[in-house]
């Protein structure tokens, strides 16, 4: 895996709720909540450590890039500014792209001295070669002409928080994920009115909300058509209490979309199988897939802090698109061998064949709007 950050080290919660369109204004372009449990709470000390790829800032050798300085109810966890970025290719597609980079919900996993997620965006704007998606001088990047809005990470609350939360013994969160990430998509709505070709992709903790801002993208855009490709979350099972408790400490309760869909729904139901369902049921014209490694040790380290038992990873991953298909949505899954955690920033994105099935041939289809099936690694899944 190329691209690794070491820094990072990521805890994420099995089942988020989900924040509503809602943003900040004004962007300037330029070149107390209950805690969780002591059954619950784990120490940053225990947290695995993260190989997602370092995206500190999306990367090209040909186009630029835009920076653009939000107003200052966007901020990072710790109060900083937040800046994104804007690549302009082709008007009428767009890639919407989440960061990935940790997450903190407890006073250990979000203290000062913590690893555990990004607290800041982290550079300066300055771009250097890019790899993966990000490659725009390979010929075989689908991506390469898109016009993308690159959502950068800092607020440990994987895009959909919504509070200030006091951990304790002078811990302050900024869990400010969903603003920042709204802001950003008004904005691409604004830059690209007539875009209708809309694709949201995010990698590890960014890929958990990339089912609910498709949803939101509808709202803004209701004649694009939306594609979701989620990288290395796939996992992720609804657990209630995780769902709720993490939630409280995060905000998201403050931030549901007024949906038909979320009618009624309480913190304990909203899970992370359940984003991809009620934005799927708020708009069925959307196209949902995703892309995991059968046992992705992130993952993997995930399920066992949170008791979950996942020994079988792949099992998890599978049952997750069994519910989701169950309540009528229909998901698109690339399952490959072995244990590495993503691939969109990565150039193995060219190379990755299963079963006789190229990965970017697999996603250029579907972002094309051509016909493609599931691709399941066989036998254990174990090898690479």
């Amino acid at each position: 895996m190329t691209r690794v950050n070491k820094r990072l080290r990521t805890l994420m919660a099995f089942g988020v709720v989900c924040g509503v369109l809602a943003a900040c204004s004004n962007d300037t372009t330029t070149s107390s909540t209950p805690a969780l449990s002591d059954t619950t709470v784990i120490s940053a000390d225990a947290a695995p450590a993260s190989d997602a790829p370092s995206t500190d800032a999306p990367t090209t050798g040909a186009s630029k890039w835009e920076s653009i300085t939000a107003p200052a109810d966007c901020m990072c966890s710790d109060g900083s500014g937040f800046t994104y970025f804007v690549r302009k290719a082709d008007p009428n597609k767009v890639l919407f792209f989440l960061e990935g980079g940790g997450a903190c919900f407890s006073k250990d996993t979000c203290a000062p001295g913590s690893d555990t997620f990004k607290r800041t965006v982290g550079h300066d704007g300055g771009m250097t070669d890019g790899e993966g998606i990000f490659d725009f001088t390979n010929p075989k990047n689908p991506f390469a002409n898109y016009s993308m809005v690159f959502v950068p990470y800092c607020t440990g609350d994987v895009h959909i928080g919504n509070a200030t939360t006091d951990y304790g013994d002078g811990v302050v969160v900024h869990h400010n994920g969903y603003i920042n990430g709204t802001t950003a998509l008004a904005k691409m709505a604004e830059l690209f009115p007539d875009a209708t070709q809309i694709v949201v992709a995010g990698e590890s903790a960014g890929s958990v909300p990339t089912p609910l801002y498709a949803g939101l993208a509808h709202d803004l855009m209701p004649t694009a058509k939306l594609t979701v490709l989620a990288d290395g979350s796939g996992a992720y099972p609804d657990v209630p209490v995780m769902n709720s408790t993490i939630g409280a400490q995060w905000g998201t309760m403050n931030a549901v979309p007024k949906w038909p869909t979320t009618v009624g729904l309480t913190p304990e139901q909203w899970s992370l199988p359940g984003l991809f369902v009620q934005a799927g049921k708020h708009d069925p014209t959307i196209t949902f897939a995703r892309h995991d490694y059968a046992f992705d040790h992130t993952q993997t380290a995930f399920a066992a802090l949170a008791g979950v038992a996942a020994e079988n990873l792949v099992q998890l991953i599978d049952t997750n698109e069994q519910q989701i298909e169950a309540s009528g949505i229909q998901l698109y899954s690339y399952i490959a061998p072995g244990e590495t955690h993503t691939v969109l920033h990565s150039n193995t994105f060219y190379t990755e064949t299963v079963n006789g099935t190229l990965f970017v041939d697999w996603v250029t289809d579907l972002i094309t709007a051509q016909p493609i099936a599931d691709v399941h690694c066989s036998g254990d899944c174990k090898a690479a």
